[in-house]
């Protein structure tokens, strides 16, 4: 089916136009012609000119009057129609329209389909209310989880201060009267200091996500002198714990990746973090494996936790989502972990998924592009 060629505004403005000019020439032109036929059919068809020129003359003002009077309502009355049809309705409605708009009722559509610039205005209307409305109803989504954040953090942050507090009182009124409980005192006030500065670190780099401020040092480094020296602190950690950890390395030993070392270490540390909180078994297990991708390397971090619902698995990299709000506030978990480590992964040029299995484990993949001397020279 052939589309109708629109009518553009200005085409529609010169008819109007002509309209305005061509009617009165014609109802006038109409009209002479009409007197004449009139006074020939009065005066019979051979009627003397001259007696009919008399007549004309004698009644031509009069009649003329009458007639201009008439054709300038007829075509006021026409104009008027296409001038309503054409401009003064579509911009009465787009006013209203304007006017639900700065109200802050995003909900409002505009009736009616035209063609030309004049529905191409209605459709530009259309696109700027459901990206006003998108807009508004994102803030206000991050507003309330903002307010979530802050109500969380403000949980994360009470529990450790809670507890260095309880503890200096007790090393205060001498609850810690032997040397081997002023140890485990003073640990444990350490490991709470650590938690404080881990959250508080946490939320500083968060707050760079959005202004893109994220301190980045980047610079060619090798895969296994790095992976080998972080999962050694992993490792202890884990160790103190009693979780059982694993570490296996199939890549190279001359692998190099471009990255900053510190902000990967961010990743595994947040990613184990996040296991360990997580762990349900007797016997908890943590794995770290290297694997060769050709040209990537795909790191693996494996536990036996819980698991993760498949409802949940796809937005777990989410700003603030939590799978489980009433489990995550016991374990003190914010809902910003996992999306500063796919921040960072990304803008390393690499990506991050998660696969998962309720009561059995979850295991977090991420690629990084290898360092290639020959892509860089080219």
């Amino acid at each position: 089916m052939k589309k109708k060629k629109e009518m553009t505004l200005r085409g529609r403005l010169i008819i109007a136009c002509g309209a305005m000019v061509l009617i009165p020439l014609i109802l006038t032109l109409f009209s002479f012609l009409g007197i004449r036929f009139y006074l020939m059919q009065t005066n019979g068809a051979e009627a003397d000119i001259i007696t009919i020129a008399e007549r004309i003359s004698k009644t031509f003002f009069f009649d003329m009057a009458i007639a201009i009077v008439l054709i300038m309502f007829v075509t006021v009355y026409f104009f008027r129609g296409l001038i309503q049809k054409w401009f003064v309705v579509p911009i009465g409605q787009m006013n209203e329209a304007m006017k639900h708009v700065a109200e802050g009722n995003l909900d409002y559509q505009m009736r009616g389909t035209y063609s030309g610039e004049i529905g191409e205005l209605f459709e530009n209307y259309e696109d700027m209310r459901l990206k006003l409305k998108e807009n508004v109803e994102e803030a206000n989504d991050n507003e309330r989880r903002s307010k979530e954040l802050i109500s969380n953090i403000s949980h994360d942050l009470k529990t450790p201060i809670t507890s260095i507090k309880g503890y200096v009182e007790g090393i205060m009124d001498g609850v810690a009267d032997t040397p081997e409980k002023m140890d485990k005192y003073i640990r444990t006030i350490y490991n709470k200091s650590n938690e404080l500065d881990r959250l508080i670190n946490e939320l500083t780099f968060y707050s760079g996500i959005d202004s893109n401020r994220i301190p980045y040092h980047f610079h060619r480094m090798n895969v296994n002198e790095f992976f080998q020296d972080c999962v050694e602190e992993v490792g202890l950690d884990l160790e103190s714990r009693n979780i059982n950890f694993d570490f296996s390395n199939f890549v190279s030993h001359d692998t190099q990746i471009i990255a900053d070392p510190e902000q990967l270490r961010k990743v595994i540390s947040n990613i184990v973090g996040n296991s360990v909180k997580y762990l349900d078994k007797k016997e908890g297990r943590i794995d770290i494996r290297i694997l060769d991708e050709i040209d990537s390397i795909r790191v693996e971090i494996e536990d036996n936790g819980k698991g993760i619902s498949q409802r949940d698995l796809g937005y777990i990299f989410e700003r603030f989502y939590r799978t489980d709000s009433s489990r995550n506030s016991t374990k003190g978990g914010n809902g910003i972990g996992l999306s500063i480590v796919k921040k960072i992964i990304e803008d390393h040029g690499g990506y991050i998924w998660a696969t998962s299995k309720e009561g059995e484990g979850t295991c977090m993949h991420f690629v990084i592009r290898k360092y290639s001397e020959v892509e860089n020279n080219e």
